[in-house]
């Protein structure tokens, strides 16, 4: 008998984000109508107050936030002891190694690591005020304000007008669909190519196309915040200057958070930028660890950390 071989970390990682995906299609083809997220604070109402040795605006509110956030898989660190706010209506770009838990730690703001078995989230995060992770919390909710965008494009098996109408259709709205419809598709640049092909079916677009769709989709309910997991990794250069492009015209109405492994863009279209990276734990395995948060130009330009400045510089990673 032949010995399979070890599955990579990167090939687990990819494993998962697929698993994630498939997940998240199925949950939302097959959930009822969700409510509200009881307990949110009102968009103008100040939240918690945030601890200023990592908070370093406690005057400013931040939309959602991390405090020593720590997430295993299976009893094995993934991410270890992580904080940062994620101010309103801004752009924070989460950059390092693989294996840094970048796409993990983006995962807890919408509890979509719940649907990943054997994982355990541990610390404080917090969006507009409430802690995400109480019990009486509902995930579905808390998704239908904090969208997340996959690496690979996830259309539903439908047609382009029924993925953007899904969302508002499963959350009671009765209203003018078409109007949804055509807004959620404006806002992710997408309209004047899909305007004649409504009723055709979504995988028949193309790769950068569908990342739109999908996007679109989540703009549909009008979320807070758009989670962007390297959303142009698999995208021709057009394709992403379009992605790049879309994502500073939804700021400063959606707040959004990405990941991306791509230095250049993160340099283009982040306000602020949280630099991680994996150093070992204590039993030996390789755990993510925050390195450095700031603004995006002083962390390209001038980094407090030698290892923030290695990586930016190419020198590691």
């Amino acid at each position: 008998m032949t010995d399979t071989p070890a599955m990579s970390a990167a090939d687990e990682a990819a494993r998962r984000d697929e698993a994630l995906s498939s997940a998240c299609v199925d949950e939302y083809l097959h959930e009822p109508e969700v409510g509200p997220l009881a307990g949110a604070a009102p968009l103008g109402h100040p939240c918690v107050a945030q601890p200023e040795q990592w908070w370093p605006n406690p005057g400013e509110d931040p939309v959602a936030s991390f405090g020593g956030v720590s997430v295993s898989y299976r009893a094995t660190p993934a991410v270890d002891d992580v904080s940062f706010p994620v101010p309103r209506g801004s752009i924070v770009a989460l950059i390092g190694p693989s294996g840094s838990g970048k796409s993990t730690l983006l995962r807890c703001l919408n509890r979509m690591n719940d649907l990943v078995p054997g994982c355990r989230v541990e610390g404080d995060v917090r969006y507009r005020g409430i802690d995400l992770y109480a019990p009486e919390v509902d995930p579905v909710a808390v998704r239908t304000r904090i969208g997340l965008v996959f690496q690979r494009p996830n259309p539903f098996p439908k047609s382009i007008y029924d993925n953007v109408a899904f969302g508002p259709r499963t959350h009671g709205f009765h209203g003018d669909l078409d109007d949804i419809v055509e807004r959620a598709l404006r806002r992710a640049a997408l309209w004047d190519e899909v305007k004649t092909r409504l009723g055709e079916r979504a995988l028949a677009l193309s790769g950068g196309q569908q990342q739109r769709l999908v996007i679109a989709r989540a703009l549909a309910v009008e979320p807070d915040i758009l989670l962007m997991d390297e959303p142009a990794s698999a995208l021709d250069p057009i394709s992403t200057s379009r992605i790049e492009d879309l994502m500073r015209e939804l700021t400063p109405d959606v707040t959004i958070v990405i990941v991306t492994h791509n230095l250049q863009q993160a340099a283009r279209v982040a306000d602020l930028t949280a630099f991680l990276t994996s150093e070992p734990h204590g039993d030996g395995s390789l755990v993510g660890r925050l390195v450095e948060f700031g603004t995006t130009e002083q962390i390209f330009a001038n980094p407090a950390d030698e290892r923030t400045a290695a990586y930016v510089s190419g020198r590691f990673g």
